[in-house]
């Protein structure tokens, strides 16, 4: 019950993003960089992201000789390349010489060369110099026994506006409104101020300068950009494809990244792969850390399999408002909390810190000073000395009985709406649900609407505003069959094309679903508090408080301030074989954690520590016949005395045990057989 990156590599990849062609004219810093590598237990090395200008540095006139020496090095070194292809950032020639490559923004200007991803995902030309870049890194290292997968582009990303692009949205829309524009203004409620639209050609993509206020129109375009993003990478994987590369696929995605709807991506790649850089000690680290477990669940969700960390900062970035450096520990336990949530890597940027530019002060395993005294580098050795220790766990799976609904459409349409709060906190909301479940140790799929909900136990629902017919239905059926779902204020308020459902919300059947009947929404200021009353238990509600009337569903809590104390707030009703649970109002934290307790209680869904400590974790992965167990302390502070269910053999300190003690920052990685 393994899957593999590469069946014939069943170990971890340790290693960084290399940019050997910025000191080729350094003598001896490429063999300086295998002898640290070996010295750092890295094994892989992502070459190639940024290296366009140096393999074609006239048009059609390549040059392998670096990609040549340096893959060779890694080879021989013991250590795989994942090889990247260079379209995130081109040479200056092809901006020079084909001017339509360069993007246009949203006020028609079009942009000059500079920064990266500042390029026309539909221009022509542009994917055919891609195309053709793409084909001879194929030909020539698309077998190479060190290259190990493809990194296609890098973090793909922008919108462009040019002609070719508008033209581009208008087929897009045809083909989506069977060319009917009577259907398109019918979906846009497009007589609101007269803003019916004659004919396709009339359409323009949402901008500043023009239509920005029809809500289907805007979430169409947003829908649009993802696929033609996801229409340049295709073009980009066949030219590996028709050159005879079967390698793996990936592209390096980011936490939470607006514009793109990543959900779209599952089925293009063969990899899941993100970039991890979280604001460890700018924030409550209590925070920081099960939100960027959150995105580690929703990367191996997005593929039900094993991801990839390809990027992670092993010291400080440059980028942030204040960078922090890690304190003491710490690069090792972010480290192994992506392994512990699924990732069959560490990989980090960067291998070496650039010389100059924007990147000179971002973190990386060698320093400028260039050697390997420093603290960082003999943390990221450590993180390597254990993976290698663990290599048996590459390629296990984790097995989850809860899933969370995280959809870039329903986020896209709630922020659109002029109507509750401005910050409608949706990323937010979602992470506050995955939290206590978290510091449970409970395991969690982060999924999108397209995903098959019958696996799961309990399926969580945060502020699911858009709900489509598909969706819905897919709902009501999961309920029906014996599923439990948990769904927050403001479900089912508007369609796919984000018009408002008519007979009152929930939308259509998922009233009967649910049992209850929303009449009204009461958004609250930051001083405004309402009281929940509970089994005699008070918790604090803000922000939003819905007025529900009960059709079927049985009270669990009500109101007991404002005008509407008395009127129930949280209910259950049961549809068929299965439950539905209706919280209508945010909380302050507490009684979402003490509602989804009882729930995991009542489907027998626990972790694996006997009582919960804050900043202690634990999360799973499992072979089959073996469950591999890594427990987290994310405290500043020595946690002792972690009673375990079970009794384990640490594979960090060969000992058995059902009680771990840790250090600050620290982790244990325990195993026993199933």
């Amino acid at each position: 019950m393994k899957k593999l990156i590469d069946k014939n590599f069943p170990y971890f990849l340790h290693g960084a993003d290399y940019n050997p062609e910025q000191w080729k004219n350094y003598d001896g810093i490429w063999d300086q960089d295998m002898s640290l590598m070996k010295k750092a237990n890295c094994n892989e090395m992502t070459v190639g992201i940024f290296s366009w200008s140096d393999i074609e540095k006239e048009e059609g006139k390549f040059d392998f000789s670096v990609l040549d020496e340096i893959i060779d090095k890694v080879y021989k070194n013991g250590g795989k390349v994942v090889l990247a292809t260079p379209s995130g950032a081109r040479p200056h020639w092809l901006a020079d010489k084909y001017p339509e490559v360069l993007r246009v923004n949203e006020n028609g200007v079009k942009m000059h060369f500079g920064r990266r991803h500042n390029h026309c995902y539909t221009s022509p030309v542009y994917r055919e110099k891609v195309r053709i870049i793409n084909t001879e890194l194929a030909k020539r290292y698309g077998n190479h026994p060190a290259v190990i997968a493809w990194h296609i582009s890098n973090e793909y990303g922008g919108m462009c506006y040019c002609d070719k692009c508008q033209q581009a949205f208008r087929d897009f829309l045809k083909k989506k409104y069977d060319n009917d524009i009577n259907k398109l203004n019918e979906a846009y409620w497009s007589a609101f101020w007269s803003h019916t639209y004659d004919n396709f050609d009339q359409i323009e993509a949402p901008m500043n300068i023009g239509e920005k206020s029809i809500h289907g129109l805007n979430l169409d375009w947003r829908r649009f950009v993802t696929h033609q993003t996801i229409d340049f990478m295709n073009v980009e994987i066949k030219a590996l494809r028709d050159a005879g590369s079967s390698k793996p696929v990936t592209t390096n995605m980011m936490q939470g990244y607006y514009e793109l709807d990543y959900n779209e991506f599952a089925n293009h790649i063969d990899v899941a792969s993100w970039d991890a850089y979280p604001d460890w000690h700018l924030c409550e680290n209590l925070y920081v850390a099960p939100l960027t477990a959150f995105w580690h669940d929703y990367f191996r969700s997005l593929k039900d399999a094993p991801f990839m960390l390809m990027e992670s900062a092993p010291a400080l970035v440059n980028w942030k408002g204040v960078n922090k450096i890690k304190r003491p520990n710490l690069d090792v336990l972010q480290s192994m909390q992506a392994v512990a949530h699924g990732s069959d890597t560490v990989q980090y940027f960067q291998w070496r810190k650039s010389r100059g530019s924007v990147e000179k002060f971002h973190g990386a395993v060698v320093d400028h000073v260039g050697n390997d005294k420093t603290r960082i580098f003999n943390e990221v050795k450590r993180t390597g000395a254990i993976l290698k220790n663990i290599s048996e766990i590459s390629g296990t799976i984790t097995k989850s009985k809860v899933a969370i609904l995280y959809d870039w459409n329903n986020m896209w349409a709630l922020d659109d709406s002029q109507g509750f709060q401005k910050d409608k906190k949706y990323q937010h909301t979602c992470v506050e649900y995955y939290k206590p479940l978290w510091e449970k140790g409970v395991s969690v799929d982060i999924i999108g609407p397209k995903k098959d909900f019958s696996k799961y136990d309990l399926v969580i629902l945060p502020m699911l505003y858009l709900v489509d017919s598909e969706l819905k239905l897919k709902i009501k059926d999961y309920v029906a069959n014996g599923g439990t779902v948990y769904a927050t204020y403001m479900l089912g308020y508007v369609n796919e094309n984000d018009l408002c459902y008519l007979g009152g919300f929930p939308c259509e059947e998922l009233k009967e679903v649910f049992g209850i009947w929303n009449e009204e929404i009461d958004s609250l200021t930051v001083q405004d508090k309402t009281i929940i009353k509970c089994n005699d238990k008070e918790y604090i509600g803000k922000d939003y408080s819905e007025i529900i009337h009960l059709q079927g569903a049985n009270a669990l809590a009500y109101y007991d301030s404002e005008f509407y104390k008395g009127t129930p707030c949280y209910t259950v009703n049961h549809y068929k074989k299965g439950k539905a649970y209706y919280q209508a109002f945010r909380d302050d934290g507490m009684f979402k954690k003490d509602a989804l307790n009882k729930i995991l209680s009542d489907l027998n869904i626990d972790g694996d520590i006997k009582e919960e400590i804050v900043g202690v974790t634990s999360t799973k992965r499992t072979d089959g016949e073996n469950e591999y167990l890594f427990v987290q302390n994310y405290n500043e502070e020595v946690v002792e005395n972690i009673k375990l269910k079970n009794k384990y053999v640490s594979m960090i300190d060969g000992k058995e045990k059902d009680v771990v003690n840790l250090d600050s920052y620290g982790i244990d990685i325990l195993k026993r057989k199933i």
